[in-house]
């Protein structure tokens, strides 16, 4: 049976650090050096991952966005407080987020945008300090989108915010419903 590219764009997707796609690695170093250099959330023309983006529900039309976000890896860190007390009961360390930075990133992107909804989010980069994640939006107000069968659910009233209330496959993977 024929495999489709989308299958060989996967595999060289989780292939990309070993031997058979080693001239992968610069090309991506080069992006991260570029990525560093951008703002926290830009709008992309079209996904890194292709695949994993149209597995997601992208479709390349209008009314559809991808947004790429750059969220800080390690622990949530609080400012220092300046009133007196004792070091000890500051509570600035050791402090642990209860959401994924997944769903920290669609929330930072619903912020940004606020005319579109998160449709869903995945993976695409990190480096030592910063993690990336491409995140898909549709704008529900949009002819294309509201003419859609598949897609036009999103244009009901119960779907706003829906990164905000962890309605999206990262927000309820950390709500334990997925």
């Amino acid at each position: 049976m024929a495999t489709s590219a989308y299958t060989h764009m996967e595999r060289m997707w989780r292939e990309r650090n070993k031997s058979l796609a080693q001239w992968l690695v610069p090309l991506w170093r080069q992006r991260l050096i570029a990525w560093r250099k951008q703002g926290a959330i830009v709008r992309v023309d079209k996904p890194t991952r292709l695949a994993r983006a149209r597995r997601l529900g992208y479709k390349a039309k209008q009314g559809y966005v991808i947004v790429r976000v750059r969220v800080r890896k390690g622990n949530l860190t609080k400012r220092q407080i300046k009133a007196g007390r004792r070091p000890k009961r500051m509570g600035r360390v050791k402090l642990k987020l209860k959401k994924s930075l997944q769903q920290v990133a669609e929330e930072k992107a619903a912020r940004k945008f606020r005319n579109l909804e998160v449709l869903n989010s995945y993976y695409v980069a990190e480096d030592g300090q910063y993690i990336w994640y491409e995140v898909i939006m549709v704008d529900p107000h949009h002819p294309a989108i509201k003419n859609d069968p598949k897609i036009n659910w999103v244009t009901s009233p119960k779907h706003k915010g829906r990164a905000f209330r962890g309605l999206t496959s990262a927000g309820k993977k950390s709500r334990a419903l997925r």
